[in-house]
């Protein structure tokens, strides 16, 4: 269930919240609503006294608010008189096997601490890990034309009737004797707020550089404000090639072009709440069938979890395959499942061309495969770059083609990135403006700024240095803060991006550029290291001016590497103990002056 359906806990006595971090330590969007009615004053300290609770968090070690989200979620509960009944578990995307290696444990404890506070009656055994559960939602074929009909049909349920290409039970669908409307029949239109147009499809780097690095821009009609950090998410499409192996390897071809629904597997009372389908379909494939499914909505591209291995298990006829399927499932197997999938980056349609004899049913793919979701990335525009020269609101990206090889033979390419690259001018698609974690205000135009962005992590940079360009131009008057950008790259000649803009920034505005280039020379060197070598010049912007600082990129050893030289920093020129130091660091994190973004 989605946080922000519930206005209340007090009605439930058992709640199990697993939730992510975003942004700076926040509640993810479709939480928020309910963490701000959690916070009322006026709610008691023994409102949430009959709940029992624990929570799950999703986090990611490389920011300093890890798992912070479910951590302030958890506290809160327990000061509403909540009763934690089992422990909090916290997942990290950093490790090595995911976020799997802290749930399958922690989730295996639930059961069992649950099995015994909530004992099944007598005669009543739990359901074995190997049953193959019936889903909520299933794939059914229509016999009729969802555009124009009105009173459509299914082929498998004749008390059943689609709504939108969607089947609800008896017309109806209520969600806690509320109407499920938009959620039952899993139309969404929150991923497809802009319509916009390609307008430039530009590699950067030179075609013998090992990496393909695209700025792409797009335009639309609607007259649209965005500030730097926010994000926009592209939808991806599956290659017509995947879609036509998956479709002949689970023998679909004779079903893929027919009109298709999602048709809920058991009758709904007006009292019971019902999840809406695991895929979410775009409102403009007004008739969907098989085949636009696994095009536009299901990642056949995906490495598989554990979890995808114990449902095609059921679905293998040769027992030698089902035997290795299962081994997967296995934790004291994990080192082989990780070799066999997040080391090489196998993926779905591999393991399916592998396991020849798992033959899914068309009505469970939604079930089996993983939903296709929209890839995020930071605006580089800002400024007077948000606007075209004919009034349309412009957004630009900076964006890696992901191409990459591993043991596989097959080259490794990003779903998305594959999708973008091959994009010509003029082509108009559906795309998401999201706001950003960074929360840049104009207010704080007089501050200096440090702003570490290597590689793409420059593309927010960039957009943050031509708004505050523009807001100099707004207020002549103004004291414009130093602007400091410390960019990384591997070579001065292939990717040093938007060079040039940087140059003529320089004459207009107090811009200062400092590069890592770290395979120019024997040495490598690093925006960490660059850090180091102007200790003076940034300790002064941030401890003598209170500065802000804002660390973009990649996620992994960059974010801890730059926490560790800004401490060292604070350290040699502000003379202070390393605890001091961090204490600093910490401080400016609780004031907003310390922000990340990684990816």
């Amino acid at each position: 269930m989605l946080f922000n359906q519930y206005t209340s806990l007090s009605r439930f006595n058992f709640v199990i919240a697993i939730v992510s971090t975003t942004g700076q330590g926040d509640l993810p969007a479709n939480a928020r609503l309910f963490w701000k009615k959690l916070l009322r004053k006026k709610l008691p300290p023994d409102h949430l006294q009959d709940v029992s609770f624990t929570t799950f968090g999703l986090g990611d070690s490389s920011y300093p608010q890890f798992n912070w989200a479910a951590r302030k979620l958890h506290k809160r509960l327990l000061q509403l008189g909540a009763q934690e009944f089992h422990h909090r578990g916290e997942a990290d995307e950093q490790h090595e096997e995911g976020s799997g290696a802290s749930w399958d444990p922690w989730a295996a404890s639930l059961r069992q601490q649950t099995l015994i506070r909530y004992p099944l009656e007598h005669g009543r055994d739990p359901i074995p890990g190997d049953v193959l559960l019936q889903p909520k939602w299933i794939l059914s074929g229509v016999t009729h034309n969802p555009v124009t009909d009105t009173a459509p049909t299914s082929t498998q349920n004749d008390q059943s009737s689609t709504v939108n290409g969607v089947g609800s039970t008896n017309g109806d669908l209520r969600d806690h004797g509320k109407g499920l409307a938009g959620i039952a029949n899993a139309f969404d239109t929150k991923c497809y707020g802009l319509l916009v147009r390609l307008e430039e499809n530009r590699r950067l780097t030179p075609l013998d550089h090992w990496q393909d690095v695209r700025h792409l821009c797009f335009s639309c009609d609607s007259q649209v404000e965005y500030s730097p950090g926010d994000v926009l998410t592209v939808m991806p499409e599956n290659s017509g090639n995947d879609v036509d192996q998956i479709l002949q390897l689970m023998d679909w071809s004779g079903q893929a072009d027919q009109t298709i629904c999602f048709e809920p597997t058991s009758n709904v009372l007006e009292t019971d709440f019902y999840p809406r389908p695991l895929v979410t379909v775009n409102q403009k494939c007004t008739q969907l069938t098989l085949r636009k499914l696994l095009k536009y909505h299901l990642d056949i591209r995906a490495v598989p979890r554990r979890s995808f291995f114990a449902m095609v298990a059921h679905f293998a006829d040769d027992p030698m395959h089902k035997e290795r399927l299962l081994e997967f499932t296995d934790p004291q197997y994990i080192d082989e499942l990780y070799d066999y999938t997040t080391r090489p980056r196998r993926s779905i349609l591999e393991v399916l061309q592998e396991f020849h004899s798992i033959k899914i049913p068309w009505s469970w793919a939604a079930n089996v495969l993983p939903e296709l979701r929209g890839r995020q990335f930071s605006i580089a525009s800002g400024g007077s770059r948000k606007h075209t020269s004919e009034g349309r609101t412009n957004f630009e990206l900076l964006v890696a083609i992901v191409k990459y090889k591993t043991v596989i033979k097959t080259i490794r390419q990003g779903v998305c990135t594959r999708f973008l690259a091959g994009l010509p001018a003029g082509t108009c698609m559906n795309v998401m403006l999201q706001k950003g974690g960074l929360n840049i205000q104009k207010s704080e135009a007089a501050k200096p700024v440090v702003m570490i962005g290597p590689g793409t992590g420059l593309a927010p940079m960039r957009s943050l240095i031509w708004e505050r360009y523009q807001w100099r131009l707004a207020m002549p008057s103004m004291n414009l803060g130093e602007t400091v950008l410390f960019y990384g790259c591997r070579n001065q000649e292939a990717d040093f991006f938007y060079n040039e803009e940087w140059k003529a920034l320089k004459e207009t505005m107090p811009l200062k550029v400092y590069t890592a280039f770290s395979r120019d020379q024997k040495a490598k060197l690093y925006v960490q290291d660059v850090l180091v070598q102007q200790a003076e010049l940034v300790y002064d912007l941030l401890h003598s001016q209170c500065g802000m600082v804002y660390v973009c990129g990649s996620s992994g050893k960059m974010p801890k590497a730059v926490r560790i030289a800004l401490v060292n920093i604070f350290q040699s020129k502000g003379k202070m103990e390393e605890s001091v130091a961090e204490d600093y660091l910490q401080t400016m994190e609780k004031q907003g002056r310390y922000k990340q973004e990684t990816w």
